[in-house]
């Protein structure tokens, strides 16, 4: 029997704790710890897995940070401090010991330094404001030395860079993308850039621009062709349904690749749709890709969830050796509509497909998820 213990934030006063059992195909909820209103995304620490970090997203946005008990609840949230804004949909803790959160809502976002107990947080970061007519940050992901924010509503990721003390970080350079395309969420691949648009449903690939080619203005534009371009939109769709991207996950080759018990010797990514409209009977799907040699379109698996804005693979967080650890051989997700609850996938095929192997229904939706050992 392999145990995994899974963690998910939502729209409500609680984080849930899930036990999945990978042997006998169940996912039982254990627990629902309170916190501040509408913890929508949770991230771990980098280093301390006991450490978990939620926000609060509301109009006067808050990020908290709670101890993780060995039985997978929560402590009462242990510190807190205002996002500096309206909506902050997403939060990353940074190797630095800063918390970087984004406000959706109000265009904005602060990098956040934490004491040398990185439960407690440091007052005072100043305010990063995006220098555009609509802003809609809607992630941060730490690329080297600099911050990367992908902006829904101003077509560009901002490259941030810190200036001067811990928490100070000044926009240095974007990459734009292409008119309202709606760019979501993002990873990085070497230096290869995947971002998932809301807006269009399309998956784009390009090269990041190296920083002498990018503008010290950041009203200025960095060089960035598209190198692929796919619309994730599945086929079959229902009348008035309206599809907008979700997340985006990336899989690499296992450690083990070069073992004969490696079941997962390639790259693939991990795009989830929303249907906003009239729902589909088959759920919202994930639409599986193929990074290497060049990016490729494989296949849609269909869910049955409503709306998926949050999914994770397992190994991501922490979760390392056994069964679905160091190969990522499990994936949650969960929609933020409807009553079909939290899904464990199982990744077939050497990740080229998936198939639903666990389902728990107990809590309706949730909007975000990390793995514990």
């Amino acid at each position: 029997m392999v145990n995994f213990t899974i963690l998910a934030g939502g729209y409500s006063t609680f984080i849930a704790t899930y036990l999945f059992n990978s042997d006998a195909g169940t996912l039982s909820l254990v627990s629902q710890s309170p916190t501040g209103q509408n913890p929508s995304w949770i991230d771990l620490h980098p280093t301390n897995k006991s450490i978990l970090y939620a926000t609060n997203e509301n109009t006067d946005g808050a990020l908290q940070s709670f101890f993780v008990k060995q039985d997978g609840s929560l402590t009462p949230a242990v510190g807190q401090t205002s996002s500096g804004g309206n909506g902050p949909a997403f939060a990353v803790p940074l190797s630095t010991g800063e918390v970087a959160v984004m406000n959706f809502g109000s265009g904005n976002g602060l990098i956040i330094p934490t004491e040398e107990d990185p439960l407690q947080f440091t007052e005072g970061a100043p305010l990063i404001s995006f220098p555009a007519a609509v802003s809609h940050p809607h992630m941060a992901l730490e690329v080297g030395s600099e911050v990367f924010v992908p902006d829904l509503g101003a077509d560009t990721i901002w490259r941030l860079a810190q200036d001067g003390a811990p928490g100070q970080y000044k926009i240095h350079g974007r990459i734009d993308q292409p008119q309202g395309s709606g760019p979501r969420h993002i990873v990085v691949r070497g230096d290869q850039l995947y971002t998932v648009h809301e807006l269009s449903s399309t998956l784009t690939q390009q090269t990041i621009p190296s920083l002498s080619s990018s503008p010290s203005s950041p009203s200025s534009s960095s060089p960035a062709p598209l190198v692929a371009n796919f619309s994730i939109i599945p086929p079959g769709l229902p009348a008035g349904a309206s599809m907008a991207a979700g997340e985006i996950l990336l899989a690499e080759a296992s450690t083990a690749a070069g073992n004969a018990g490696s079941n997962f010797t390639q790259p693939f990514l991990y795009v989830s749709n929303r249907n906003v409209g009239v729902p589909d009977p088959r759920g919202d799907a994930i639409a599986v890709f193929a990074v290497e040699p060049q990016l490729r379109f494989v296949k849609h698996v269909f869910t049955g969830l409503d709306q998926i804005r949050g999914m994770e693979l397992s190994g991501v967080s922490g979760v390392s050796g056994g069964s679905g650890g160091e190969e990522n051989e499990f994936l949650v997700a969960a929609g933020v509509a409807g009553d079909a609850g939290v899904v464990v996938l199982r990744r077939t095929q050497g990740g080229a497909d998936l198939e639903v192997v666990a389902t728990n229904k107990e809590v309706p939706t949730r909007s975000s998820f990390v793995w514990l050992d």
